[in-house]
């Protein structure tokens, strides 16, 4: 959802002028993601707290366009970081704190704080220095599809029409929007002062 939600966001807060290739784009993802990651359509608490996340998270990919630059994105990642932690300890903190009790599940602790939260928010904060939030949110989209290929190659699924199908039509969109002539306009990324 964060998808379509990121150019719609960007539109409306930063005044964006979004290409008709661009919203194509969009549909394609969008269409591609819910092939890969829907099996029906119900709506309950977990799906609820799920399209919050995505607007939450697409706010957050549009206000990175917005006050991202290369030089400050260290610093910037480390504030989003700290904020993180906060956010997590405190919901975490009603059912109580359990740490690890082995080495073992401390290198997992650490492993996850370094590689897929601090390093990951370091790149995309530097990378949206020179991107636009809805080409990031496009780019972003290949996350699925990089699920999908290393729970074959690895974890033994099994390879199925929906993740070519789905697979497909988010690479196509990621290529579109990349490829497009004319993203040149769209490529400038307007940044707030502060």
């Amino acid at each position: 959802m964060y998808v379509v939600a990121t150019p719609l966001f960007a539109a409306v807060l930063l005044h964006n002028r979004i290409t008709g290739m661009t919203w194509a784009a969009v549909a394609l993802a969008f269409g591609g993601l819910a092939v890969l990651t829907l099996d029906g359509l119900s709506i309950g608490y977990g799906e609820a707290l799920t399209f919050v996340a995505a607007m939450i998270y697409a706010l957050h990919i549009v206000g990175l366009s917005a006050w991202s630059n290369a030089r400050d994105a260290l610093g910037m990642s480390i504030l989003q970081v700290v904020m993180v932690a906060v956010i997590c300890l405190v919901a975490s903190a009603p059912g109580g704190i359990v740490l690890p009790d082995d080495g073992r599940d401390w290198l997992s602790v650490v492993y996850m704080a370094v590689f897929p939260a601090a390093l990951a928010l370091l790149g995309q904060t530097w990378a949206q220095a020179h991107l636009s939030a809805t080409r990031t949110a496009i780019v972003m989209s290949m996350e699925p599809v990089f699920a999908a290929f290393f729970a074959v190659l690895l974890g033994g699924e099994s390879v199925t029409g929906r993740m070519l199908v789905g697979g497909a039509l988010v690479l196509t969109a990621m290529l579109l929007v990349e490829l497009a002539p004319g993203r040149k306009l769209e490529a400038e990324v307007p940044h707030i002062a502060v």
